[in-house]
């Protein structure tokens, strides 16, 4: 029984773990074909702010998924400095949230 729920266990980790990089994976490539990148780096300011800037901005907010895929929905300044951002009003709901959490996550590499 314990070697049944090690094996289920650990199975799950081994396909949560590869999901996880296809999907930083996948938000990568978004950042990069929506021009994200080049403006922003995953750990220094450039444009705007830092990616890890920005997941440190709103660890612990139960809605930060919404509020970061809404900010590059619609844009805007003001929150990081005077340089606005603009719109990415052309990506899908499930892009935006796929950026976002990509974002707030640190955005990892793998």
């Amino acid at each position: 029984m314990i070697s049944t729920t090690l094996l289920i266990a650990t199975t799950f980790t081994l396909i949560s773990g590869a999901a996880l990089a296809q999907d930083a994976a996948a938000a990568k490539i978004l950042a990069s074909k929506s021009a994200c990148m080049a403006c922003h780096a995953v750990d220094k300011k450039l444009v705007g702010p830092a990616f890890k800037d920005v997941a440190a901005k709103h660890a612990g907010q139960a809605d930060a998924l919404e509020k970061v895929s809404a900010r590059i929905k619609s844009g805007g300044s003001g929150m990081y400095g005077p340089v606005p951002m603009p719109a990415q009003a052309h990506l899908k709901d499930d892009e935006l949230k796929l950026l976002a959490g990509w974002i707030l996550a640190g955005a990892p590499d793998k």
